[in-house]
């Protein structure tokens, strides 16, 4: 099912919509002031700049004030109610907005542009925190690309709007105020629609005092390490993205030799590719939660940053170009190339953050961890800024200073994938498998989404571990043999996910005790544990009979048992049939055709091994 089938559910839809329109009134509301201010009442240069440099401030203030107190209400109140109230006080400011367009009051509308940075920190962890409770895991990361599209094409199309009614002589400022009243009217109905949304920490004591509320959301979103080091990532792409859009002004005119439709072009280019990128998520992900594809945008973000650098790093060759001019000039197509990509890989960067942390972070707490986030991703914007201005202060051209943010990039990308090896072992899991396999999943759903389960499957190939690693939807801790598990190009990504090494009770009674021990304790933390019974590879592709391991872990501890089966595995690389550690030759199947099946559960007490055994023969059929 493609992810725009969520546009046409109910519990999906009127929220999308209610968000993205009041992404777009945000943006067509500060683009038309600031044209307000910039060309239509002459003012004198030094007073336009003191406005439009204290608008963004301004926006940004009431995430630093407002953020934590705006988690609580996400958390213990039902959203959709709250959502209500915002898009109403939406309207209300909105109408003060059309009040300040017809007097030409700019006091007022920066004023009306604080209430709008309000509405967006107190609909900010709404926005996240309301898709887990209406998306299956299935539909978590479609839905976040869906929602990051519309975010970013809404604002995008709000700015390129806002400016052009702002522009049309005397009646600019009444179309304004027309638009974004009605808007904010259209967002506030259609916001009615969607569906309830249950108080997660109903019993949560208010804390009204912004500041040690905002101590303890950042404290609350650093219990986990690795919901950390994402809500840090997801402040790094704030960062990244800031810096490239503060300079693109200066790199239109000086080094494009643009005018302003070629600074709408460049917007829109990135714009759009993190829309593309946004979207592709779903496709690449499988429809998991697959932070694999992070260190991917990390890795493009850096590399089409540096190829912008030095696709036009001097002044431009020519000035006054339209867009249209503009790319049939030479080189424009490399740019063009450069920032669509660039926006491309900020989607494959950002989306699979947000849905690691929607899906890790506990759900009674996962409004304020994202107002914990969207504190640290203001503070990473003020930061950007100060980056990009200091930089131009001392001399650096826009140019030199995307390059300086695409290197400062790798250090950032290198110092959040060592301390969370996670998402670098995801990254080698996901290119390893989606390289040598095609893959297709038949009945994931059987896998309990939460507490303890035990997982068995039939042993085909040196793989089975990674590619199972790749397809489920949670964490699992797998018992492999100690001698694979400690293959030196794999060690990582084993140790890294936890793996229990085990071997036979001839071979080293301790390391089988420790495994079972290991597994033991895995399963009563509430952990997915996968195990091989046959002990070893097939070596003739037929299931072997299963050993009595499996009984001695399910007599120590009683949960639900998940039979699996891998299918087309037999004869493809790193299978015995086929190993090029036993053959000099080149295997017959690279990229083989593979099927995982799983069977519905059984009930804790309900399996042994022959019942176990004969259910994986069923499992795979015909197939080897």
């Amino acid at each position: 099912m493609s992810q725009f089938v969520l546009l046409g559910r109910r519990r999906f839809a009127p929220f999308f919509w209610t968000q993205a329109l009041g992404a777009f009134n945000d943006s067509a509301f500060r683009n038309a002031m600031v044209m307000l201010a910039a060309f239509q009442m002459g003012l004198p240069a030094a007073e336009v700049s003191l406005y439009t440099n204290l608008a963004p401030a301004l926006f940004i203030l009431p995430y630093f004030l407002f953020s934590a107190t705006a988690g609580q209400l996400a958390e213990k109140f039902e959203k959709t109610r709250i959502i209500r109230y915002v898009k109403l006080f939406e309207i209300t400011a909105m109408v003060l907005a059309a009040w300040g367009f017809h007097t030409h009051n700019l006091p007022l509308l920066l004023a009306v542009l604080f209430l709008m940075g309000v509405h967006s920190t107190v609909f900010g962890p709404i926005k996240y925190a309301i898709l887990p409770q209406a998306l299956k895991q299935t539909e978590l990361v479609g839905g976040n690309g869906l929602v990051e599209m519309g975010t970013q094409l809404a604002i995008l199309i709000g700015m390129v709007i806002g400016n052009m009614l702002m522009q049309m002589a005397g009646i600019g400022p009444y179309l304004s105020a027309a638009l974004t009243i009605g808007v904010a009217a259209v967002g506030y109905v259609i916001s009615r629609s969607i569906p309830p949304a249950p108080a997660t920490a109903p019993e949560l004591k208010f804390n009204w005092n912004p500041v040690s509320e905002t101590v303890r959301v950042l404290g609350i979103t650093r219990r986990d390490r690795a919901v950390f080091n994402a809500v840090l990532g997801i402040s790094w792409f704030w960062f990244f993205g800031t810096v490239l859009v503060a300079q693109l002004p200066n790199y239109t005119k000086l080094n494009l030799g643009g005018d302003a439709s070629v600074q709408t072009l460049v917007l829109t280019l990135f714009s759009l590719g993190t829309g593309i990128g946004s979207l592709l998520c779903e496709k690449m992900s499988g429809k998991r939660v697959e932070i694999g594809l992070v260190p991917l945008g990390a890795f493009g973000l850096t590399a089409f940053g540096v190829d912008l650098f030095f696709a036009r790093h001097g002044a431009a060759p020519m000035l006054g170009l339209t867009w249209w001019s503009f790319l049939h000039a030479a080189g424009s197509w490399r740019i063009v190339l450069d920032l669509t990509l660039i926006g491309v890989f900020a989607g494959f960067y950002v989306v699979p953050l947000f849905a690691f942390v929607q899906a890790r972070a506990p759900r009674e707490q996962l409004s304020r961890v994202i107002a914990g986030n969207n504190i640290l991703n203001a503070l990473l914007i003020v930061a950007a800024s100060m980056f990009g201005l200091g930089l131009g202060l001392i001399g650096f051209s826009a140019p030199q200073i995307f390059l300086a943010a695409a290197l400062l990039n790798v250090l950032v990308a290198v110092y959040i994938f060592t301390l969370v090896p996670e998402f670098l072992m995801r990254f080698i899991t996901w290119v390893l498998v989606n390289t040598l396999y095609r893959i297709r999943v038949d009945g994931m759903e059987n896998i309990p989404e939460e507490g303890p389960a035990l997982l068995v499957c039939n042993h085909v190939s040196f793989m089975d571990p990674l590619i199972l690693m790749a397809n489920l939807r949670r964490p699992a801790r797998f018992v492999m043999y100690y001698k694979i598990f400690n293959i030196p190009l794999l060690k990582f990504v084993f140790h890294t996910a936890k793996a229990i090494p085990i071997a036979g009770q001839k071979e080293d009674p301790a390391v089988l005790q420790r495994a079972y021990d290991a597994v033991d304790a895995a399963l009563a933390d509430g952990e997915l544990v996968c195990i091989f019974p046959e002990g070893g590879l097939t070596r003739d592709g037929a299931i072997a009979p299963f050993r009595p391991g499996v009984e001695k872990i399910l007599a120590r501890r009683q949960v639900l048992v998940v039979a699996m089966a891998l299918r087309g595995l037999w004869g493809s690389i790193w299978s015995r049939r086929d190993s090029m550690l036993r053959r000099a030759r080149l295997p017959r199947r690279f990229r083989a055709r593979v099927e995982l099946v799983v069977d519905a559960p059984h009930s804790p007490g309900q399996a042994d091994a022959s019942l176990l055994e004969a259910r994986v023969r069923e499992l795979r059929g015909d197939f080897a």
